[in-house]
């Protein structure tokens, strides 16, 4: 019954919405449906404006287009109400009070990276046909990835919707945050918009690859929002182990987003202002839909100590040590940290050298953007270095991570061209190994000591995260309705997650994602909406993306097991070996030591020639299979070991 009294309604809604409308095409004025005479029309049938949501009120008291579900309004199924023909595409077809559930605004979140590892932080923010995408940062390779020299992230689904995407936003200049840009604006040029210094930083890297005159470079001040499409994107201050870092509040048709970067709350940054709190405090009195929050830190409890408090420590250090040679050792970005280090230098009259390319590159930026005061006079290059006495010298390099090419590391096993460690020198590691890289730095300090140095690294770095109590602090002030951890390993982004709950954020709308996952968020609701790719691309010296899984698999193998090549020569027309078989082998036995093995290892080969001939094989693929069968086979019951086996068949 109530079906059929909402088709009449619908029907006749149809035949007075024609009328009117025929009438308004004619007259320019609306009438009585019906009478044609423009006279006005009477108030028990009211005149019915298009897109009004009072409309269909009655239509909708004929029967409600929605069900009340345990968990909220969700709309119901087309076959229990189907909207007629003649009303679709129109404006005032929405007339309802309520939208369902799937249909309010909502964004989609897909983290290219970051999520699993410390680093190659990446994230698209889509909504509708437009793109935008915060980060581009690499990671550093793993013990496994031999011959990597870096990982950028996949952009697969950013190059299948390239005319969508509107530009990258950078937090700021670590390279886990820009390394990756490089490499991806040759795929992807699209404008990047970050603040001065950040920008100074990446147009080196831009220059170094050729590409400055082909992108597009936006400054962004503090409190300055810029508009990507759909998206109204917001740069707020904070504090990090690098200058000019900002969060980002992202105002989407959903709801405002908030991605802090890397940050720490700094009271006494070493150079500008504290973090903006009372921006954060603003943005969550109006509303906050999702917290993207960084989690490097997470596991610590309280509050990260201020950049000022190295500054005190290197000072000490200084004094304690009148009349050493100092080295220092420390990130390269670490602007804040250098401008310590050379202010030490400069109360105990010492010179400052400068040693490692990114050192060099990032100081020279910081001090023409006016990061870093530098007394002229205070820097000298290696050159000069003989002309001062070593009480009067200190050395800024880098390396503080154990990297085998880097300043430090040549210095300490004496690779480097000018510089060599002596005994009495003070060698400072102003840094906090990353995990993985513990080995490495560990081996430097071990061979600095064997050459008489004093090693320093207690007390001589903070770090750039914030603890649990900064996070909290941020919690408290945003009041987000979802809360995505972000940037860390997955045990980190879960203690978040438990960090938020107690916050106040419902438990099942703090959301662990993985890279990869597409997250589709609205106002009231939050589904994973399929997966992307986002598997990270090895660079491998000047090629990107030409090592995968199988090289490095074949790289593991060599590296624990050594090779063996079989080389054999064939006669073209008769297929009989008329050379070798010739064994040689590389990274498996010491052959002068293991004749008898590599003897043996021949007439297994020979053997296993033979039985293809007898079969009459002459399919080179079976040939090179049986051998490899045959040897490993071998060498596995004698030895207990598995080289690669290359058999390689010649033709005359």
């Amino acid at each position: 019954m109530a079906k059929k009294k909402l088709r009449d309604v619908q029907q006749s809604f149809d035949e007075s919405l024609a009328e009117l409308m025929d009438s308004v095409n004619k007259t320019g004025k609306m009438t009585e449906a019906g009478n044609g005479k423009g006279k006005k029309a009477k108030a028990e049938e009211p005149a019915i404006i298009p897109g009004k949501r009072e409309v269909l009120t009655d239509v909708v008291a004929a029967e409600e287009p929605f069900e009340t579900m345990e968990d909220g309004i969700r709309p119901i199924r087309p076959e229990k109400y189907e909207v007629p023909a003649s009303l679709m595409g129109r404006t005032f077809i929405n007339a309802f009070k309520d939208f369902p559930r799937n249909s309010e605004p909502s964004v989609r979140i897909i983290p290219l990276g970051g999520l699993d590892r410390i680093g190659m932080n990446i994230t698209a923010f889509e909504y509708g046909e437009d793109i935008i995408v915060v980060d581009c940062g690499v990671a550093f390779p793993e013990d496994d990835m031999l011959g990597v020299d870096l990982v950028i992230p996949d952009v697969t689904y950013l190059k299948q919707n390239i005319d969508r995407v509107r530009g990258f936003v950078i937090t700021h200049g670590h390279e886990d945050h820009i390394g990756a840009l490089p490499y991806i604006l040759k795929e992807i040029n699209v404008p990047v918009y970050a603040t001065r210094l950040t920008i100074g930083i990446i147009e080196n890297k831009l220059k170094e690859h050729g590409l400055l005159q082909t992108t597009k470079r936006k400054v962004v001040k503090y409190g300055s929002t810029i508009t990507l499409g759909a998206f109204r994107v917001e740069f707020i201050r904070t504090n990090h182990s690098i200058s000019d870092a900002a969060a980002l509040a992202i105002f989407t048709p959903a709801g405002i987003i908030m991605h802090t970067g890397d940050f720490k709350v700094d009271y006494t940054p070493v150079l500008g202002e504290p973090i903006d709190l009372q921006r954060f405090g603003e943005l969550g009195r109006r509303g906050v839909l999702a917290l993207l929050c960084d989690s490097t830190n997470v596991l610590r409890p309280g509050f990260t100590m201020s950049e000022r408090t190295v500054g005190k420590r290197l000072d000490g250090i200084f004094e304690e040590h009148p009349d050493s040679r100092i080295i220092v050792a420390t990130f390269a970005s670490n602007v804040d940290r250098v401008q310590q280090i050379i202010d030490c230098a400069v109360k105990y009259k010492r010179k400052v050298v400068v040693e490692g390319r990114s050192m060099v590159n990032t100081i020279a930026t910081a001090g023409e953007l006016g990061y870093i005061n530098i007394p002229e006079g205070t820097i000298i290059d290696n050159e000069m270095m003989k002309e001062y006495p070593d009480n009067k010298l200190v050395l800024i390099t880098t390396g503080s991570q154990g990297e085998a090419m880097a300043a430090l590391s040549r210095i300490a096993f004496g690779n480097h061209k000018k510089i060599q460690v002596k005994p009495g020198d003070c060698v400072i590691l102003s840094s906090t190994p990353i995990p993985g890289n513990e080995k490495n730095v560990a081996r430097i300090m071990n061979e600095l000591s064997m050459k008489g140095t004093t090693v320093i690294y207690e007390n001589t770095h903070v770090s750039g995260h914030a603890c649990q109590e900064e996070i909290k602090l941020i919690y408290a002030l945003t009041r987000p309705k979802f809360a995505l951890p972000v940037h860390g390993e997955y045990r980190h982004r879960v203690r978040q997650a438990e960090l938020a709950n107690e916050m106040g954020v419902p438990k099942d709308r703090c959301l662990v994602l993985a890279s990869g996952e597409v997250l589709e968020l609205g106002a009231n609701h939050a589904r994973v909406d399929g997966m992307v790719s986002a598997q990270g691309v090895f660079v491998d010296g000047l090629g990107v993306g030409d090592v995968g899984n199988i090289v490095l698999r074949d790289r593991q193998c060599l590296s624990e097991n050594g090779l063996i090549i079989v080389v054999m020569t064939f006669d073209r027309y008769s297929n009989q070996v008329v050379a070798g078989p010739d064994i040689v082998s590389r990274g498996f036995v010491y052959v002068r030591e293991a004749e008898g093995l590599m003897e043996q290892s021949k007439i297994v080969v020979e053997d296993c020639l033979a039985r293809c001939q007898k079969r009459n094989v002459t399919d080179w693929t079976k040939i090179k299979a049986d051998i490899k069968d045959s040897l490993s086979s071998y060498i596995w019951k004698n030895i207990k070991r598995t080289p690669m086996i290359l058999p390689i068949i010649m033709e005359v």
